[in-house]
């Protein structure tokens, strides 16, 4: 159900609350209208203030009953301590009310400021599962969805657990696929059509998380943040966010560090197939690439282009781009 069709159906119950009232107050027995309107004006503003508080989550609300109460104790701690017995009735008024709204604020704002581990015994923090039954949480960002090896990677069972997708960045990704420039149009679109697929898939839960951290405005350290209060494991392809969120202690997964881990060992000596698609920069050469990407270039190989050979890798050479390897065309019957 849509939050206005809720609104709207509480504006109406608040004007039938007011009319009802005003029915059975004796001055306004036969002003039945403005019960009306007293209603749903009382509506209209809760409505207001929800408007306005949207972005304040379960935390920043948490946070700032506990700031507010430790002001108020502290407040009443001093106010019973017999610093002000000399002052008199209205006075008495006065200083107490200026302790409470201090001493609140200044609680208000220690709250806001202290992390999870804090407050980790007053403050709840909401999890998707049962404290008996822990399920290990998988975060992932905008980067490492538009990338897609993460839906293999899950399909493999490569990693278990529940894909968590914060609403801000599904919102990001809508955004992308909106945008003005074609490129990043693609790459949003290509990230909501694999977060589909994803979702569909009977091997993996995913979950949207509703929440939005709103003491933090930029996306990276909203992830950092909602990482460390669920516990997640935060999986990422972004270098950036990937070392913000070692430095705060984020259990973190990167997507391109384990491409790099596996990816082939090649050294001199290496004989295996190669297809050869293309010719080389240099008379005679041919040049292929292993299924990670790696560069191949082939002696002799030039008139070979599209076969499948045996070849020999026979040196390599490290150049700022990364290693290109070369290799020569093994004959019958050396393979």
């Amino acid at each position: 159900m849509s939050i206005w069709a809720i609104r709207i159906f509480f504006l109406f119950l608040s004007a039938l609350g007011g009319y009802a009232v005003s029915q059975v107050r004796p001055e306004m027995i036969n002003n039945g209208l403005l019960g009306v309107v007293i209603g749903f004006g009382f509506g209209g503003l809760l409505v207001a203030l929800d408007e306005m508080l949207k972005g304040f989550s379960l935390r920043t609300f948490s946070s700032v009953t506990f700031g507010l109460l430790l002001g108020s104790i502290v407040s009443m701690l001093l106010d019973r301590s017999g610093l002000f017995v000399w002052a008199d009735e209205r006075e008495l008024w006065l200083i107490r009310l200026s302790m409470f709204l201090g001493f609140g604020y200044i609680g208000i704002l220690l709250a806001l400021r202290s992390n999870k581990e804090d407050f980790s015994l007053v403050i709840p923090y909401v999890r998707f599962t049962r404290q008996n039954q822990p399920e290990d949480l998988l975060l992932l960002d905008t980067s490492v969805i538009i990338d897609g090896r993460i839906v293999h990677l899950l399909e493999l069972k490569l990693f278990d657990g529940v894909v968590v997708v914060p609403r801000f960045v599904l919102k990001e990704l809508q955004q992308l696929a909106d945008s003005a420039d074609p490129l990043k149009r693609e790459r949003g679109r290509r990230g909501l059509e694999l977060l589909n697929k994803l979702q569909r898939s009977e091997k993996t839960p995913v979950k949207i998380h509703e929440a939005d951290v709103a003491e933090e405005a930029e996306t990276d350290a909203k992830l950092v943040q909602l990482a460390r209060t669920l516990n997640a494991r935060l999986i990422t392809n972004d270098y950036n966010l990937s070392r913000v969120a070692e430095l705060q202690s984020v259990r973190l997964v990167s997507i391109s560090e384990i491409a790099r881990a596996l990816k082939q060992t090649v050294l001199p000596g290496d004989r295996f197939d190669l297809k050869i698609v293309r010719e080389g920069r240099e008379k005679g050469q041919g040049a292929g690439y292993l299924p990670d990407g790696t560069l191949i270039v082939v002696n002799e190989g030039e008139k070979l282009v599209g076969q499948s050979v045996g070849v020999e890798i026979v040196n390599q050479l490290h150049t700022g781009a990364g290693t290109m390897f070369f290799a020569r065309v093994r004959n019958s019957e050396n393979r």
